[in-house]
């Protein structure tokens, strides 16, 4: 009955006999919020409560509905429903055709990107390290003002891995990172990353995606000091990453050098303090390390294909 309320053509004479016969009402306008399948995986929850949070009659209707944006409007997304709103108060309780295929759109992508976490969660539960189909989903953050050069265009999306790193940082200030600063800022943090903050303090300057200082030292300062003089030309405008918390003194240090990026696990507020004085420079921090030996993939795109491996 739902489905066919869903599916149903209203100028179709069949569909519309079959509908009268059932005694089927036309639905017009359906919004589904999927079980948090995403948010129970990530929590770390155990394998049964995780295949109890797989939702299959929310995407079969999201689905339906989608494929039958012709006549019904299908809101997936909390983030639309304002603009749904005031779409149906200014249409006297209508929507367009073109507003119901763009959100139709949105809903066949959320479909997949739902479907994509499961079925990865599915290989990594079962360590199928090349299953015979892949997919991958993601969720839009920003989209950004252009790409790696000024006439690329570029988004950036998180996939709702937990790892530490930039994407899912808070940014305590400073201006929205470009494409390269995220970039570069994910190779300084996955590089300082690999060095025991219990052993000793350890500090990566990244430019361009290539280092131009690492160090260790006692303290961040120290480390810093040492890792600025690798290369103080290539440093200035670069990516900073530390593997501790980050505190007065080495901020004190870094902001005497333009610099586009600090990223820590933590900062002091006195640390943030100081770094606030420079307004466009932007201060990440992301409550833990990345863990090298977790496992895990990277994705390198080719000519018609991905290559994936497994994380070094």
């Amino acid at each position: 009955g739902v489905h066919g309320a869903l599916l149903g053509v209203r100028d179709d004479p069949e569909h519309s006999a079959a509908m009268r016969k059932y005694g089927i009402e036309p639905i017009d306008l359906v919004v589904s919020n999927l079980y948090p399948f995403e948010e129970v995986r990530r929590s770390g929850a155990d394998y049964a409560s995780i295949v109890e949070n797989i939702d299959i009659g929310g995407p079969a209707m999201i689905r339906a509905s989608a494929k039958n944006h012709a006549y019904v409007a299908i809101v997936t997304d909390p983030g639309d429903y304002a603009s749904v709103l005031n779409a149906l108060e200014m249409n006297i309780g209508s929507l367009s055709l073109d507003f119901r295929k763009k959100l139709a759109a949105k809903a066949f992508a959320r479909t997949a990107s739902y479907d994509a976490a499961i079925s990865g969660w599915f290989a990594e539960a079962l360590e199928i390290e090349h299953p015979t189909w892949r997919a991958f989903g993601g969720r839009l953050v920003e989209v950004m003002r252009y790409g790696e050069n000024p006439h690329q265009s570029a988004g950036f999306y998180i996939d709702g891995d937990k790892r530490p790193g930039v994407a899912t940082a808070r940014q305590l200030q400073g201006k929205q990172l470009s494409y390269n600063n995220i970039n570069d800022t994910d190779a300084a943090f996955e590089l300082v990353g690999e060095f025991d903050p219990a052993r000793s303090a350890a500090v990566a300057i990244i430019k361009h995606a290539n280092p131009c200082g690492v160090a260790e030292g006692t303290s961040l300062k120290a480390a810093y000091a040492k890792a600025l003089a690798c290369d103080p030309v290539s440093a200035f405008g670069g990516i900073i990453a530390v593997n501790r918390t980050l505190d007065a003194e080495a901020a004190e240090e870094i902001v005497k050098t333009f610099t586009e990026v600090i990223i820590a696990p933590g900062a002091t507020d006195e640390a943030a303090a100081i770094v606030a004085a420079k307004k466009n420079l932007r201060l990440l921090v992301t409550g833990g390390l990345p863990d090298p030996r977790t496992p895990g993939t990277t994705v390198k795109s080719v000519a018609g294909g991905l290559l994936i491996q497994g994380r070094d």
